[in-house]
């Protein structure tokens, strides 16, 4: 899957009057549709690049693209490039794109939500100020779910969403929904998940023994899934087989394991605390302890959220990145927590979220724990992450056929914008954007991903 280009500035064939997805006469002809589009296919940003470049070619000549098209064809396309670039360097005009922007294009915005703590960066950026600092009134809007929150966000109701790091690159290939290029330009938290059993489970401490069990997660698309999988895989287990999964909206979590509808679930918090501070449930394991450093939500939008509200973008993912990085320092934890705590933002008792946010815990076992890291805070969206998650789609049988996974990833984790973004802000970024990850001790290799695939024994055949 890859992304339609836009038209480029310098050929005399393309039209800048027609978009990547023009619908006219003229473009729905296979001949003519050549000559208006690029056919070069080309990633997300690749395609930011291309926008900045119409936006200075349009400035120098106006409105009259048929000026521009007959200029091209005589000067040469490489020559007008080569020329503007001596007096109007291009590549820097690239790099500026999101250090030095205008006013935003629009300031209303709606973002959603699920009532989780890895929203706690987009959430606590309505009442801690930072939407406003970068000039946007942005609404955040309380959702029940996944499913919920991708519809909503691709009939355009959301202007931009937080989503599951596996969302933006399903929504991209087309799986569990329509086809329509999405971006992920900031992951939100790394860790902070559980695997939470029932206390009538107290005695099956044993992945091996829980065969028959029937186990909750918040999407099919989420890292909640791909790491029950992987875990019980490791014990022995197909989880299209021995168990059975359940997409369950978060905020139901804990009243479905306390009617024994569920006997455990891998759900983002605070529902796992829910249950100990219940009195109904156990942490079984702590997601950190499959992966340290998983990513698991992030900040997401279509990606013409990008292309058409360049300013809105850039001011949008400034305030995102900044209050990640706010939530990453352990001393600001309390001071969240009382913010995220209403009724309008995750509705749960300020105790249970300091729980999860400090890492000092109750785990339904009788014993407190002190985990710092049990969550965190860290935007950069690093292209082995999507890597893996996308070799787990391919595992369990939720994409099919052939799939560059290096392109795909590359395409929708935009990491040179929050490098930029996280540098521009004072922060330290990554000068790489892969590296090996370890899963219950074994090394992910994101070079050889085929070859990963393949070494699993238990996997969709």
């Amino acid at each position: 899957m890859t992304i339609k280009s836009l038209g480029n500035p310098f050929s005399e064939k393309s039209d800048l009057r027609h978009g990547a997805e023009c619908g006219c006469s003229d473009c729905n002809a296979g001949a003519t549709h050549a000559a208006h589009h690029d056919d070069r296919r080309m990633s997300s940003e690749e395609m930011l690049d291309r926008a900045v470049e119409s936006a200075i070619v349009r400035s120098v000549f106006g409105h009259n693209d048929l000026n521009r098209r007959s200029f091209m064809g005589m000067l040469g396309g490489g020559t007008m490039a080569a020329a503007l670039a001596s007096v109007f360097p291009l590549d820097k005009a690239k790099a500026a794109i999101l250090d030095e922007l205008g006013p935003p294009e629009k300031t209303d915005l709606n973002i959603g939500f699920v009532p989780i703590t890895c929203a706690t960066p987009i959430i606590m950026a309505q009442p801690l100020g930072f939407y406003e600092r970068y000039g946007l009134n942005a609404q955040v809007i309380k959702t029940a779910g996944w499913a919920v929150a991708r519809d909503k966000s691709l009939n355009g109701e959301y202007d931009a969403s937080h989503m599951l790091t596996p969302m933006p690159l399903a929504m991209t290939l087309g799986a569990g929904s329509i086809a329509e290029p999405y971006i992920m330009p900031a992951v939100e938290n790394i860790n902070g998940q559980a695997i939470v059993l029932s206390n009538e489970h107290l005695d099956k401490r044993d992945p091996t023994q829980w065969k028959g069990f029937t186990f909750g997660v918040p999407f099919e698309y989420s890292m909640h899934n791909f790491l029950l999988r992987y875990y019980v895989a490791e014990f022995g287990l197909d989880p299209d087989v021995d168990i059975q999964i359940r997409v369950v909206p978060p905020p139901e979590m804990v009243a479905n394991l306390r009617a024994g509808n569920l006997d455990g679930y891998l759900s983002p918090d605070p529902f796992n605390q829910r249950a100990v501070y219940e009195g109904i449930g156990f942490i079984h394991i702590l997601t950190k302890e499959i992966w340290e450093g998983h990513p698991c939500c992030a900040f997401a939008a279509p990606l013409s959220f990008a292309t058409e509200l360049p300013n809105t973008y850039g001011a949008l993912l400034k305030s995102i990145i900044d209050a990640t990085q706010y939530a990453s320092n352990p001393e600001n934890r309390k001071e969240i927590s009382a913010a995220i705590a209403p009724t309008n933002y995750l509705n749960q008792p300020v105790t249970v979220i300091e729980q999860v946010l400090t890492g000092t815990y109750a785990d339904g076992l009788g014993e407190v724990k002190q985990v710092p890291d049990r969550i965190d805070f860290d935007p950069f969206p690093w292209h082995s992450m999507g890597v893996w998650i996308l070799t787990q789609m391919k595992r369990w049988g939720y994409i099919e056929g052939d799939i560059d996974y290096r392109a795909v990833a590359e395409q929708v984790y935009l990491a040179a914008d929050a490098k930029k973004v996280m540098n521009d802000l004072g922060y330290d970024a990554p000068d790489v954007t892969y590296k090996s990850h370890t899963i219950m001790g074994k090394t992910f290799d994101p070079a050889e991903p085929a070859a990963y695939v393949d070494s699993f024994a238990i996997k969709k055949t």
